[in-house]
This record gives C-alpha cells, sequence and structure tokens, in this order.
C-alpha cells in the first residue's frame, strides 16, 4: 500500500501545496488547528491522509478525511515535539505537505542539573577569582529560556557575585566570583541559595544550593592564652614535676592550627633545667633545682603550628625557685698565726686572738643571718666573742702551759633557723706552741764515778743525762764543765753527756775531784741547769817507799821488852809499805 501511495506522491509532485498551522502547546484536547482546504480551492475534500513517518500525527491530531478540520487529540507539548508533519491528498490528486507546528508556552522553569553543588576556595583566593557552577537550563525558547541569576540568600557580606555569559548553545553559564576578602576563620562556609530566572511574565525560577567551602590557609600564629607566665616551685622539687601549664590556640585547621611547644634554648634556660611537653605545654622540671644557685629562671617558650611554612609565637615565662632548709650553715675559719696556722703561742696573753670565724648560711640571702654559733672544747681556755653576731673571734681565756697540754680540740657549731634547724661543725685541732721556759733538769744532782790513775786519755768516766720539757731548740741539750781544779783531767761530749779523761789523772794530786757540769738548751735566751760530778781516783804502786830522812839513831833501854816499837815511820793516808 505505502508503495502505491509513494507512486501517487511522486506522480503529483508538480502539484504539490505547502500548508503551516500553529496550535499552543498544552491547549486542550478538541481545539481546533485549521482547515486542510483553505485557500486551496482545488483540493476540495475528501482527502487521504498520510502523516510522515514517526511524527505521531495519529496520536496526537485528529484529522477529519471528510472535511479537512485539524484538531488536538490530546494537549500538546512543544518541549517534546515541537511540530506534526502528514502529507494529505485532496480528491483533485493535488499533494498538501501539512505542517503543524507547536508554538512555545513558559511552561518550564529553568531546572539545573543538580540541586546542591559544592564549591571550594582557599581563604586567601584573590577578589574575582571564578568557580564554573552548573548553568540552568530552560526547554523553553527565547525568552522564555533562562534569562538571568540571582543570589537569593547566604551571602554573607557579600563575599561572592554571579556573572554569566550565553554561548553558542544557547545556554546562559554562570560563574560564582569572588567580590570580597575571604577568612576562613571568620565564616568557613557559605550556603548560597542560587536562582535561574526565565523571561516570562511572571517569570519561572528553579534553585539550586551551592556549598561553599573556605580551605584555610596558614595564616594565623599561635596566640598564647596569655604573654607571660609566672609560677613558683620549691628548690626539692623532684624531676618530672608539673612547674604550670601554658596553653596557645591557632584559629587556623588541620596541621595548620596543630601546635607544637618547645623552649627557645639560645635565649633561655641553656642548661635544661626544665623541658615542656611538645603537645600539652606542661613544663616539667628537668635537673634539680638549687634556690642558693638560681633563684629565678626566665624561659622563653615558643608555639609552632606544623603548616607547610609555620608559623609561631613565643611568651615568656618566669620560675621562681623558693628556698627550702636543704643547706647546713657553711663556717669559715682564718687563723690569726704568723703563717695562718692553726696554732697558738704558750705565752699568750688572756683576751689574745686565736682565730676569726665567720658563717653564712646559703639558704640565707642576708650572709650571716639567722645563724647561731657557739664553741665546744678546750677545757675552758679558749672562748669566743662576738659584738654584732656577724665576726666572731676565739680568744685565750685561760693561760696556757704547752708542758702541760700541747694541743686543744675545738669544735665550732653553726646552727641555722630553719625548721628543723641544720647544723655544721668545724673540728679545729689548736696547737700550742712552745717558749723556751724551762732549763734542762738533770736527772741527779750529784754523780759519783771512780776512775784509775793508770787510765788512758779517753777513758769513759760516767755519762750524765738531763732532759728539757720544751721542743725544739728550746729542748736541745749541750753538755760542758765548769773550770775548776783538775777539771782539765777531763772532757765531756757536749751531745752526749759521756765524761771521758782527758790526761792521766793523779791519786796523789787529787784524789777525789769534784766536777760541775751544766746542762745548757738551745733557746733564746738559753736555760742552763748544773750537778754535781765527784771522780775518786783510784791509786796504783806507781812509787817506791821513801824514808823521810836516810839516817835514824834510836837509843834502846837495856830493859825494853821484846817487841817494844822503837821507831814508827809515818806513811801518807792510805799507803801500806811493808818492811
Amino acid at each position: 500500500m505505502w508503495r502505491a501511495i509513494i507512486c501517487i506522491l511522486i506522480a503529483a509532485a508538480a502539484a504539490e501545496h505547502v500548508r503551516e498551522f500553529s496550535v499552543r502547546e498544552n491547549a486542550r484536547a478538541g481545539t481546533f488547528v485549521g482547515h486542510l482546504g483553505d485557500e486551496l480551492p482545488d483540493a476540495a475534500p475528501p482527502y487521504t491522509i498520510v502523516p510522515v513517518l514517526g511524527s505521531a500525527v495519529n496520536d496526537d491530531l485528529k484529522i477529519d478525511a471528510h472535511t479537512g478540520e485539524i484538531r488536538t487529540r490530546v494537549p500538546l507539548d512543544r518541549e517534546n515535539r515541537d511540530h506534526y508533519a502528514l502529507v494529505a491528498i485532496p480528491a483533485s490528486g493535488d499533494n498538501i505537505r501539512v505542517v503543524v507546528r507547536v508554538s512555545d508556552e513558559n511552561d518550564n522553569s529553568p531546572t539545573f542539573p543538580t540541586s546542591v553543588m559544592n564549591v571550594e576556595f582557599s581563604e586567601n583566593t584573590p577578589r574575582d577569582v571564578k568557580r564554573k557552577l552548573n548553568p540552568a537550563k530552560d526547554q523553553d525558547l527565547g525568552v522564555f529560556n533562562t534569562q538571568r541569576y540571582n543570589i537569593v540568600s547566604g551571602n554573607t557580606d557579600n563575599a561572592f557575585k554571579l556573572s554569566s555569559h550565553r554561548e553558542r548553545d544557547g545556554v546562559l553559564y554562570l560563574d560564582l566570583q569572588i567580590n570580597g576578602f575571604l577568612d576562613r576563620e571568620t565564616t568557613d562556609h557559605y550556603e548560597l541559595v542560587i536562582e535561574a530566572l526565565d523571561g516570562g511574565t511572571p517569570p519561572l525560577r528553579g534553585t539550586m544550593t551551592v556549598n561553599i567551602t573556605i580551605l584555610d590557609v596558614n595564616d594565623n600564629p599561635p596566640v598564647f592564652a596569655e604573654s607571660a607566665y609566672s609560677a613558683m616551685i620549691p628548690e626539692n622539687a623532684t624531676v618530672g614535676t608539673t612547674v604550670l601549664k601554658v596553653f596557645a590556640i591557632d584559629s587556623d585547621e588541620g596541621e595548620n592550627g596543630v601546635i607544637e611547644y618547645s623552649i627557645n634554648r639560645r635565649q633561655s634556660d641553656r642548661d635544661n633545667m626544665f623541658k615542656i611537653n611538645p603537645d600539652t605545654g606542661e613544663i616539667i622540671v628537668n635537673k634539680l633545682l638549687d634556690f642558693e644557685t638560681k633563684e629565678l629562671h626566665e624561659l622563653v617558650v615558643v608555639a609552632r603550628d606544623k603548616g607547610a611554612q609555620p608559623l609561631e609565637t613565643t611568651a615568656f615565662v618566669s620560675i621562681r625557685v623558693t628556698d627550702v632548709n636543704d643547706n647546713q650553715p657553711t663556717i669559715d675559719v682564718i687563723f690569726l698565726s704568723d703563717d695562718a696556722t692553726p696554732k697558738i703561742s704558750e705565752s699568750a696573753q688572756l683576751d689574745e686572738f686565736v682565730a676569726r670565724i665567720s658563717v653564712h648560711d646559703p639558704d640565707s640571702k642576708t650572709e650571716y643571718a639567722n645563724v647561731n654559733v657557739t664553741l665546744n672544747g678546750g677545757d675552758g681556755h679558749f672562748d669566743l666573742r662576738t659584738h654584732d653576731n656577724i665576726i666572731y673571734l676565739v680568744v685565750v681565756a685561760l693561760p696556757l702551759d704547752r708542758e702541760s697540754q700541747s694541743a686543744y680540740t675545738l669544735n665550732v657549731v653553726a646552727t641555722d633557723k630553719g625548721s628543723p634547724p641544720l647544723h655544721a661543725s668545724r673540728i679545729i685541732t689548736l696547737l700550742v706552741t712552745d717558749i723556751n721556759d724551762n732549763p734542762p733538769t738533770f736527772l741527779e744532782s750529784e754523780y759519783k764515778a771512780n776512775v784509775p790513775e793508770a787510765a788512758a786519755p779517753g777513758t769513759p768516766v760516767l755519762q750524765v743525762s738531763a732532759f728539757d720539757a720544751d721542743e725544739g731548740e728550746n729542748s736541745e741539750i749541750r753538755y760542758s764543765i765548769l773550770p775548776s781544779p783538775q777539771s782539765d783531767w777531763f772532757s765531756i761530749d757536749e751531745r752526749s753527756g759521756l765524761v771521758t779523761t782527758r790526761v792521766r789523772v793523779d791519786c796523789e794530786t787529787n784524789p777525789m775531784p769534784k766536777l760541775t757540769v751544766v746542762a745548757s738548751d738551745r733557746g733564746n735566751p738559753p736555760l742552763s741547769s748544773t750537778a754535781t760530778l765527784l771522780v775518786t781516783v783510784l791509786d796504783v804502786n806507781d812509787n817506791e817507799p821513801i824514808f823521810d830522812q836516810s839516817f835514824y839513831n834510836v837509843t834502846v833501854p837495856e830493859n825494853e821488852a821484846v817487841g817494844s816499837c822503837i821507831l814508827k815511820n809515818v806513811e801518807p793516808y792510805g799507803v801500806t809499805t811493808d818492811y
């Protein structure tokens, strides 16, 4: 059949007419569109209606073949089909090419492809930088198409503006443009409601929500809660004790807002007395503290973020170490002897100075303050004097005698006024130096000895001995013999006191010489003492008997008894002569 129609159309091509009709979209069903025979007197009905393939004429239009009247079968939608095409063949055999065009009505709102769109801007993005947004499309034509865009809400401080342009495809493209200064720390998110309007009266609208996230830039340094911190801690605080906690905030986000704490070692705390937790900002005792060494520690604490180009700020921390009574007083002694050694002459007078004592308590800021000083030992021979509780003097309180006691042990005790009090002591061994106040003393006041008169020179007679209670040169003894008759018969060793014969002694000259032996020390001036030495010279038979006269004349009575003494020779004492 279609082949026959095509043949007919080809045969009648020379008598073809063209008719165009227009009908509004959305017109109700049955709306009159037009009449095929109008303006064609030779095209009288009936008509053979041949729809163009795929034009949906039979579905949407109703064409009366007997009258040529065209009406809508259903409401038409231009956006679905904007025209219908068919060929009507009247009885005359001419061809009528028919086009029914559907005229546009503003029945479609501009429509965004998505109801929500997400956009990101860095907070340091310059003004007028653009981001493309999805444009709204309107299926209507011409003025009924999308004509403009507006920001309905969410544009805080007019931070953004819209710009648009239409391209050859007829679409009104949309750009979001920065209109002000973006600061994430002030506003980190915008929710813009953008509307698209067509040119209808009234215009139809379509909306889209644009969620704008402001990306952080590391443009804010950390800020400490306080510019200066202060704390107090006792000097006996153990290592690991928390002193205080510093705190800083960074209004940036992510790594830009993560803070790390440190101590500037170039500017402070080079001895690492403290350390800081890099995450929490806790300042902790790192080494044992000592009030007496350093009372005030000043730290420069740094807060640094972890941005690609980190920013930092500093704060000052003053840590005052409070005193704890943890130090004994210190005792300094200066001896006032000629060589600054602990000694005193036994000839020292009462109240003579022995030593100067000064005491310091490291726990006290005032030197010598809060310390009580006492002196023990010495058996009362020494005393402690002071006029101002600052300088103490050890003085002689009783006469000294080195020979009775050559050294004294003194104990200086310093007690502070802490709670509990701490003590310090200094033991002093004080030597009493000698003066030559004791002469040598012989063990015996009189010595006796015997020596034969035949003794050769150098024969030992007797060794005398003396002692001296002094010391040193004051106790070194030298012996000598005072000149006397026959003293030259003898000599004495000055160091040992050994008396020997110098020459041969003679009993007949002096049978018992008497010597005076002297013992002298080497003091300045020297002292001495004497002893008596009686030497008995033992006689030897070194002389022939000698009559005192060469001729004796004796008269004897004739009656003298036998045994009577008629002559007597008188011999010296101790001499016995045999006749």
